[in-house]
């Protein structure tokens, strides 16, 4: 049921019919209404006679003062019961006036007031008949003065408050017809009153019925000019916009109170105001001047318009949407505008943050992958124009989705704003930076082609972003690869420019990550070699190309077998063996180490089953393996299937596990450690803060790289004095150590008198099959084998030099040149232990010592190591890198 506001009541919609039958006028006063809307009716009617009884009491008054002075009364006045009649029909309109002034209080419905009025126009008669019989008694029939102003005068005021309702009517026709059958004494007479009063009763029914059908169809009308309000309010109130009017000379006659709330003030305090006053013209931009303009010519020539977006004349940003129409009266004229109003100042804050949000990264606020594609094309198109060069910078973070799979993605998140922060101050006015999505950061340099300063760049971006950082109380470490492209003004398309960084991005991560690379051409053919490579080794395990070869460690006391290494390799079908350090990596980046991983462990351990209890297996762990939440469960999974007790297995893990430190790390260590599973750090040395991480975690073993082992039984080398360092680090900590690489016996004694705990190179055995490591971990002891020492390099092909030999220059050969000497041919004689300066042709004087010295012969040790590098040819400037010098500035420069 729809409603409609009267006063503090909620009424229901009229849906009555208008107009009303002669039944209902003759009883609509006198019963209960069957409708609330007749309720309301009758309440409008029975408030026209509230005053009734005042009247009656006004006019009973005059007659009995009219009586007292005419003449031949004064009897009458004298004998007070001939007024007692007037007198109680004077209280009586007294008492009924008062219940009438209070009806409310009392909560007197309308039909109970009608029935009061009747009994009261019947109470009120019957007294002035009983008061004319005492008229008539007191002077006679004769006196038809006294009898006419009493009864004549009090019927004819009830009349007139009877002829609005016909049940008090009809009360009053019959109490006049009574009076004057009582009085008239004649047929005549009083069939003419009783005619006159059933012309009242008809009048008053007539009457009536109109009256109820006008207040019926006031009634719905009031309904919908309060619903139409209704909506108006609701309409206003929900913000979604509100109303004006103007009046024909064009100040405001209607003002919502959301338009007052723009100007801060209440609508009356703009009501007089002209419309106009209200927009501002003065904001300097042509669309909103156009359209003001165009909200005025429609104003002053009387058009409709439409959503015409004018600005208000405020200290705020505020805009609006205007409609209005013109209103006529039914003669023409003019009588001024009404229209609806909008405000759009959040829906045009809206569009802007969408379109910010169109060209910016939300999480950063650098240019996303759209803004920057449209900014390449702009620096190219300048580029031809300027004929100078535009170089394109492609950045990836590395180690990022390790942060994200440990740490969660909002310190992701706040990763990725500090790295922003580090890109745009390095870059600063040479290039715009943007994110591309993901850990991917792009950078467009107009005009920037110079190599140098491209390095330079790339060198100082990859050491800033490397730099730790702290995120809610987390140390995190990443890093960055870069790759570089120039683009030849007029000749290079974005798409293109794009190309060549991503595949010198790939040189980068291929390069070991936390390096730069310029584009070369050959990096096409490398990119799809490597996407056929990524291809095959997704399916290698299912070809089974892969297999799992095992190297001894040996302990260096005894030389009996501790364990064995598991290293993975892979055959492929058509390529042959391929190196791990180029498939492992490649399986990082495609997400394969997991699985490949996975299979390592479980064919290693199923293998270190057969072997005797005393044997361990050793497997590496890569830092992706290591920050997967479901890893320690897949150990212990497996070493369940293999039957293999957790002591014997040992997880090789290198630092990489810590360049994301937090709770997760130490969980995952701490889960491993209950698991009974041996840790041991790989690769130590090489990283950046070793030290730490062996005061955190819970290491039982450190391999020392084979960096420091190779060669350090050389007297010039200071690798021993490192590695007594680290073994005494390790047995402070109650740590075994394991010394990597060894492959000579004059490296074998050094590692034993440094006392390494375990050893662990070709000096023992290269890696064998699950065959060969099965009776080497059933034998006693091991064998070493190999050579002496390891002799230095040497550069084969003969150098000339100029040297001064016994105060003579002569013309002398070199053969077999190494960092330490060289043999050189000569014809003159030379004593050992003397001192000679060789000019070596092409790369300059070089000092050493005569060691020994034959006939045409004769060996020298250099006082400083020799750098075989400087031996290698000069390539001609024409067959430089192609990235050193673009083609077009040397087209230039000619």
């Amino acid at each position: 049921m729809r409603h409609a506001i009267f006063g503090n009541r909620v009424a229901a919609e009229p849906m009555l019919d208008a107009k009303a039958t002669i039944g209902e006028a003759l009883t609509f006063d006198i019963v209960a209404p069957p409708t609330s809307d007749d309720e309301v009716v009758a309440e409008k009617r029975s408030e026209n006679f509230t005053l009734a009884p005042l009247l009656l009491f006004v006019s009973h008054c005059i007659i009995g003062a009219a009586l007292l002075l005419i003449d031949g009364s004064a009897t009458l006045a004298g004998n007070a019961s001939a007024l007692a009649p007037l007198i109680l029909a004077i209280l009586l309109d007294g008492g009924v006036a008062m219940l009438f002034r209070f009806k409310d209080e009392p909560g007197l419905r309308p039909f109970t007031i009608m029935r009061t009025l009747m009994l009261y126009v019947a109470s009120s008669s019957t007294l002035f008949i009983f008061f004319a019989g005492v008229l008539t008694d007191f002077g006679g029939r004769g006196d038809a003065g006294l009898l006419g102003l009493s009864l004549g005068a009090g019927l004819c005021m009830q009349a007139i408050i009877a002829v609005g309702s016909p049940p008090v009517a009809i009360v009053n026709a019959l109490m006049a017809t009574t009076g004057a059958a009582l009085f008239a004494r004649s047929p005549a007479a009083t069939g003419a009153v009783a005619a006159l009063s059933l012309a009242a009763v008809g009048y008053s029914v007539s009457q009536t019925q109109q009256m109820i059908a006008a207040a019926r169809r006031r009634l719905r009308l009031d309904w919908q000019a309060k619903k139409a309000l209704q909506f108006v309010a609701e309409f206003e109130s929900s913000g979604r916009g509100w109303f004006w009017e103007t009046n024909s000379a064009g100040t405001l006659s209607y003002v919502s109170q959301q338009l007052a709330d723009d100007f801060e003030t209440t609508p009356e305090a703009l009501l007089g105001r002209q419309f106009t006053d209200l927009l501002s013209v003065d904001n300097g931009s042509g669309d909103a001047l156009r359209e003001e303009r165009t909200l005025g010519f429609h104003l002053s020539a009387r058009f409709p318009f439409s959503e015409v977006v004018v600005r208000a004349a405020t200290n705020e940003d505020i805009h609006w949407s205007l409609s209005g129409n013109p209103i006529f009266d039914e003669n023409g004229r003019f009588l001024g505008f009404r229209g609806i109003g909008a405000d759009l100042t959040e829906q045009r804050r809206n569009e802007q943050e969408i379109s910010r949000l169109a060209r910016f990264d939300s999480l950063t606020g650098l240019p996303n992958r759209a803004m920057m594609r449209q900014t390449l094309d702009e620096a190219l198109r300048n580029a031809a124009r300027r004929q100078r060069g535009c170089s394109l910078f492609l950045i990836d973070l590395d180690r990022f989705k390790n942060v994200n799979d440990t740490l969660g993605h909002p310190v992701g998140d706040a990763l990725l704003k500090q790295v922003a922060e580090r890109l745009k101050s390095v870059m600063g006015d040479h290039g715009q930076v943007g994110r591309l999505g993901g850990d991917e950061f792009k950078a467009v340099l107009p005009g920037t082609v110079d190599i140098g300063l491209l390095e330079s760049l790339a060198r100082t971006l990859i050491d800033q972003v490397s730099q730790p950082y702290r995120i809610e109380g987390h140390r995190v470490t990443i890093g960055a690869s870069v790759g570089v492209a120039i683009g030849d003004p007029g000749r290079t398309c974005a798409d293109a420019l794009v190309r060549n960084a991503d595949l010198a991005l790939y040189a980068a991560k291929g390069a070991g990550r936390g390096k730069h690379c310029f584009y070369e051409p050959a990096m096409h053919s490398e990119a799809s070699d490597r996407q056929l490579l990524e291809n095959d080794l997704r399916q290698a395990l299912e070809r089974g190309e892969l297999s799992v070869c095992y190297q001894p460690i040996v302990r260096a006391v005894g030389e009996d077998v501790a364990g064995f290494e598991a290293l993975v390799r892979w055959t492929h079908a058509s390529r042959g063996a391929i190196s791990p350090a180029k498939f492992i990596p490649l399986a990082e980046e495609c997400g394969m180490i997991g699985k490949i991983g996975e299979w390592v462990l479980k064919t290693a351990l199923a293998e270190a089953a057969r072997w005797p209890d005393r044997v361990r297996i050793a497997v590496n762990l890569s830092p992706i393996q290591f920050n997967n939440p479901g890893i320690v469960g897949v150990i212990d999974r497996l070493l369940g299937e293999s039957g293999v007790r957790p002591g014997r297995l040992e997880l090789e893990i290198t630092e990489g596990v810590f360049l994301a430190e937090g709770d997760a790390t130490d969980e995952t260590f701490a889960r491993l450690k209950n698991l009974g599973v041996r840790l041991a750090l790989d690769d130590f040395g090489t990283g950046y803060s070793s030290l730490g991480y062996l005061k955190k975690a819970p290491f039982d073993k450190i391999k020392i790289d084979q960096s420091f082992v190779r060669g350090a039984a050389s007297p010039s080398s200071r690798n021993s004095a490192i590695i007594r360092a680290i073994v005494t680090l390790a047995e402070s900590l109650n740590m075994d150590t394991v010394a990597e690489g060894v492959e000579t016996h004059d490296d074998l004694q050094l590692i034993r008198d440094l006392g390494c705990s375990q050893i662990q190179g070709y000096i023992f055995g290269k890696p064998g099959d699950a065959e060969i490591a099965g009776q080497l971990a059933r034998a006693k002891s091991v064998e070493a084998e190999g050579f002496q020492c390891i002799r230095e390099p040497r550069q084969r092909l003969m150098r000339r030099a100029i040297a001064g030999v016994n105060g003579v220059k002569v013309e002398v050969r070199l053969r077999n040149i190494s960092a330490m000497g060289a043999l050189i041919e000569c014809d003159e004689p030379v004593a050992p232990g003397q001192t000679i300066v060789l000019d070596i042709v092409g790369v300059g004087p070089v000092t050493g010592a005569v060691r020994w010295s034959a006939a045409g012969r004769f060996g020298v040790q250099f006082a400083d190591n020799f750098e075989l590098t400087r031996l290698a040819p000069v390539k001609p400037s024409g067959q430089a890198t192609p990235v050193v010098r673009p083609a077009y500035l040397n087209r230039a420069a000619g």
